[in-house]
């Protein structure tokens, strides 16, 4: 976010450079509202001026805010304060001035204060003044970020961590007693869980009740279950009854259903 930040100080630096630091504009509002301003605002700010300080306000949002909050929240003040009290080239010039300060260039800061004749009385771009009196304020959100900001790199980074190790560990295995109806009339209980495919239940029926796998055909509402078919991927779950056609005669049986006769 910061690197972003850099790069849109340095382009608005160079269009301050052609705007606003050739000098003081040294002009006054044509309006009676804006002279009425100016020269109030004048006696208040009583030609203190400090130059610009290091340090940043630290402010704590009221909400844990991503960075891409953070410049919406900016974005929203500076496409507004235009519409202030002030003048737009100012408020320019101020925000160029808050992103080189951001970015820990205060010399090119202070240029940029200086450029537009801004009168800092506490050295902090939190409260100035222009050449004609009037007062501009910036709230601490667009001077530095919260002290609880959430970085979004570093969060999609331990959602990525978290996804691969869960990618690499096997699934957590739940048994449960899997009921299987033989052809001959009589249930059978296997251990089984949502992960076991039909090939390795047909093993474990096989150890269990001597039945070949060859002679197995596992049958579940109506359809063939393939060897490579899970429990999950049919929906099978602990209370379903899992039909299982037994051949008498030895048979190669494929996936597909097809019985060749030996």
């Amino acid at each position: 976010m910061w690197q972003a930040n850099c790069r849109r100080m340095h382009n608005l630096a160079d269009w301050i450079s052609g705007t606003v630091m050739g000098g003081c504009v040294g002009r006054s509002r044509m309006d009676g509202h804006g002279s009425a301003r100016s020269s109030t605002r004048s006696k208040k700010r009583g030609g203190r001026n400090e130059p610009l300080k290091k340090e940043r306000p630290k402010w704590k949002s009221e909400y844990p805010m991503t960075e891409g909050q953070l410049r919406s929240k900016r974005d929203e003040f500076w496409d507004t304060a235009p519409a202030f009290d002030g003048r737009k080239e100012i408020w320019d010039a101020l925000r160029a001035a808050a992103l080189a300060a951001e970015c820990n260039d205060l010399e090119l800061a202070q240029a940029i204060v200086d450029g537009a004749c801004i009168t800092l009385p506490h050295g902090s771009l939190t409260e100035s003044y222009d050449e004609l009196g009037n007062r501009y304020q910036l709230p601490a959100y667009t001077l530095a970020p919260p002290v609880n900001l959430i970085n979004e790199t570093s969060s999609d980074s331990k959602v990525s961590d978290s996804t691969q190790k869960q990618a690499q560990s096997p699934p957590c295995r739940q048994e449960f007693q899997l009921r299987v109806r033989l052809s001959t009339g009589r249930d059978v209980r296997l251990t089984a869980s949502m992960a076991d495919s039909i090939a390795e239940l047909k093993k474990q029926l096989e150890e269990q009740e001597e039945i070949e796998v060859i002679r197995q055909r596992w049958f579940f509402s109506g359809k063939l279950l393939t060897d490579k078919t899970h429990l999950q991927d049919a929906k099978i779950q602990k209370d379903f009854v899992v039909q299982v056609i037994v051949n008498i005669n030895p048979s190669v049986i494929t996936n597909c259903g097809v019985m060749h006769r030996q």
